[in-house]
């Protein structure tokens, strides 16, 4: 996995809140047995028409977002069935970061992102960061104002930084040490437990197990 430590790019807007993945990546494209070629068909339904053309009404197909990386979008954002297939769509097609609005504490939080998603997420090397709705409301202003609005994204730091024609406006954000640790080293599941590998060759020798008798 590539490790992320900043990212700068274009900030592109979802204006829409409770997006599953089926709407992310439909269920018809999780035949593949490959774990490529998902990009082209993220938000699938209403990236394209009937005919197979690009669907002008739908934001992420406006000109000015051609080039974006990261995404702008509303709570509870990957919500729906489990498929990791959703990420790699949204990987695939560019997107190193997303950003989402949480609202509410205790029984009436609504989180930025769905539970496994956000995990999934991680696993595939795109940073999720929850802000306040304010805050995310404050985003989506500046990015429909300003043309190529551009933002930076410092794991390290936890700040996201929008860099606006007026001046930066900079927003810090909580991440969990753990996950951080593995996007900022570059470092998947198998990765990080290849580190200990002298200690858990050291286990093994030291103890019978089933699979020696």
């Amino acid at each position: 996995m590539d490790a992320f430590t900043t990212h700068r790019g274009i900030v592109a807007p979802l204006d829409r809140a409770n997006v599953d993945t089926d709407q992310i990546i439909p269920k018809q494209f999780l035949k593949s047995i490959k774990r490529t070629g998902f990009g082209p068909s993220a938000f699938f339904d209403w990236r394209y028409q009937i005919d197979g053309t690009p669907n002008p009404e739908f934001e992420l197909n406006k000109p000015r977002y051609a080039e974006r990386s990261i995404l702008l979008t509303r709570n509870n954002f990957g919500c729906g069935s489990s498929r990791e297939h959703a990420v790699w769509a949204l990987a695939q097609d560019g997107y190193r970061a997303i950003v989402a609005p949480f609202r509410g504490e205790g029984d009436d939080h609504i989180p930025g992102f769905a539970d496994i998603f956000k995990n999934n997420c991680s696993k595939n090397g795109v940073v999720t960061i929850e802000l306040s709705e304010a805050a995310v409301e404050e985003i989506f202003q500046a990015v429909f104002a300003e043309e190529g609005l551009e933002a930076t994204v410092n794991l390290e730091d936890q700040k996201l930084i929008l860099h606006k024609a007026s001046g930066d406006m900079v927003y810090s954000f909580e991440y969990d040490d753990s996950v951080k640790n593995k996007l900022v080293n570059g470092l998947d599941d198998i990765e990080e437990s290849l580190q200990y590998m002298d200690d858990i060759k050291s286990f093994e020798q030291t103890h019978d197990t089933w699979m020696l008798s």
